[in-house]
């Protein structure tokens, strides 16, 4: 594997870059229990301030959970709204663990994604299952997630957080992600960029590099 002119730094998405995610999952689950007429709602719920609030750490667990019943207008208990949540979590193919082990010995790694403490309790499972306790703890310099950083893609203040705490320059740096507006945030504060359109996207860069 050869090494990547002028860049010091690699930076991932999770969701659809690392780990496989599946939206339709969670609607399929969600619409199961709810009437056709509230179909569509599902989606929506995506972009409504409940989310956006989990996924930057502005309210608790249970405050989203009781979000969720209140945007739904369903009594739903809390084990079922997490299985709601956590359906679209598909799995993390061992060929992409496999690379992120390679690329380990050459570079710093480090991970930034929109998420949120209940889906990433299953992020961290699936990696414990799949690596060694040594491997994992150790598989990422710094994992950067939005819930705790009270940041969310793509604003450029995430993006300058991360290479501030890297230590590097941003040209330094070379970021990952499935999203072009993410990746649009990234280069504004001067991170270099690849745009993962497809699952076998960041295998393949890695081989044609």
């Amino acid at each position: 594997m050869k090494k990547l002119n002028g860049i010091k730094f690699l930076i991932f998405d999770l969701g659809n870059v690392i780990y496989d995610i599946d939206y339709s999952l969670t609607f399929n689950k969600l619409n199961s229990r709810l009437p056709e007429k509230d179909h569509g709602l599902g989606k929506k719920f995506l972009i409504s301030d409940t989310h956006f609030n989990l996924e930057t750490g502005k309210i608790s667990e249970e405050s989203f959970r009781n979000g969720v019943r209140e945007y739904f207008s369903q009594d739903w208990d809390d084990a079922w709204i997490d299985e709601i949540w956590n359906a679209l979590l598909v799995d993390i193919p061992m060929d992409r663990i496999q690379l992120l082990l390679r690329l380990k010995e050459q570079y710093p790694l480090y991970l930034l994604s929109n998420t949120n403490s209940i889906h990433f309790k299953v992020v961290d499972k699936v990696f414990s299952e799949k690596l060694t306790d040594t491997e994992w703890s150790m598989l990422f310099d710094k994992v950067f997630l939005s819930h705790e950083m009270g940041l969310r893609k793509p604003s450029e203040e995430i993006y300058r957080e991360v290479v501030r705490q890297i230590g590097g320059e941003a040209q330094e740096c070379l970021f990952f992600d499935d999203l072009p507006e993410n990746l649009k945030g990234a280069e504004k504060v001067g991170i270099k960029t690849v745009h993962i359109d497809h699952p076998n996207a960041l295998i393949r860069f890695f081989e044609d590099v």
